[in-house]
């Protein structure tokens, strides 16, 4: 098997686990969101740890001298810590808006409309001063279009339901999430910082689970499954997965892979806990679908891709 088809199987199989993962996240919402995702998210940290460790014996094989001084290797390691101090936050803040609006709203729409992030991404990317494709606005259109479809029942006023308002803040949330990750990632070692800001977003929202909520520890057991799920696997394994893949990928193939994300969520959805859309919901998934696709399309003169979510 050559490295390209590897990697774009490994791409697959990170797509259909972030996707998967909202099945998870909407069984385990009963228990309470900072409950659910502040365990998940620190069992995920704590499962990249074994991982750093083994990455780390590697790399002391292939390269035994670290001609690093002193002071670079002091830098370097404050660097992680500020990266994965942002991701955390960022992170913190995103996550648990999900999590609060997957409650109210089913696993196929929360993973649509947390997919808008690659449409976010650009227009957020004009407040720094960087220039963004015409097409991209085509995009946001086709984005809009398909979220009040998806949203809005037929015959109703413009409103957002109660969980699809939330979703939606997380999609900004997490668009914010990738930008912090597109200016760290080249600097730092990616799948360290993924940990930090697991162990940072996973200690805050534990700790907000003890003030605002009372954890039920026979309901937390009785969810282990899709906590450990969302925890080891989305967190742990498909991140370590994604960053392994895009060694070997196309970047622009890589982001059209990790869009499938959505589609499994809405799949996923409908097999295990039997959800439904009408045709006017699954028109808007296209067209979502569509929009975040055509937005992770190279421009002919420079093929940048946009950082996949989590």
């Amino acid at each position: 098997m050559n490295k390209r088809l590897k990697s774009d199987i490994l791409l697959l199989l990170t797509a259909f686990i972030w996707g998967s993962a909202f099945v998870a996240q909407k069984v385990g919402a009963d228990i309470g969101t900072f409950t659910f995702n502040g365990i998940r998210t620190f069992i995920g940290g704590l499962s990249l740890i074994p991982v750093i460790l083994v990455l780390d014996g590697i790399n002391k094989k292939k390269n035994p001298a670290d001609e690093r001084t002193p002071e670079q290797k002091k830098a370097d390691q404050k660097l992680l810590l500020l990266g994965g101090l942002c991701c955390g936050l960022a992170l913190f803040v995103a996550s648990n808006l999900q999590q609060y609006g997957i409650y109210f709203t089913t696993a196929g729409k929360s993973g649509f409309i947390t997919s808008l992030y690659a449409v976010i991404v650009p227009i957020l990317s004009i407040v720094l001063g960087r220039k963004v494709r015409p097409i991209i606005w085509v995009c946001v259109l086709a984005g809009a279009a398909g979220l009040y479809l998806l949203c809005i029942p037929a015959g109703e006023s413009f409103h957002l339901q109660r969980g699809d308002f939330f979703v939606l803040l997380c999609a900004f949330a997490f668009a914010i999430h990738i930008m912090i990750i597109d200016y760290f990632s080249p600097k730092v070692d990616g799948v360290k910082m993924s940990c930090i800001q697991f162990l940072i977003a996973g200690g805050i929202t534990i700790v907000l689970m003890f003030i605002f909520e009372s954890p039920d520890w026979g309901a937390i057991l009785h969810s282990w499954f899709p906590i450990l799920y969302a925890g080891i696997f989305s967190c742990g394994i498909a991140y370590t997965l994604q960053i392994v893949a895009q060694a070997d990928a196309d970047p622009s193939e890589a982001s059209l892979i990790l869009c499938l994300e959505s589609v499994f969520s809405v799949i996923t959805g409908a097999i295990i806990l039997h959800e439904a859309m009408d045709p006017r919901g699954y028109l808007g998934c296209l067209l979502i679908f569509g929009a975040v696709v055509i937005s992770q399309l190279p421009s002919r003169s420079k093929k940048d891709r946009l950082p996949a979510g989590e």
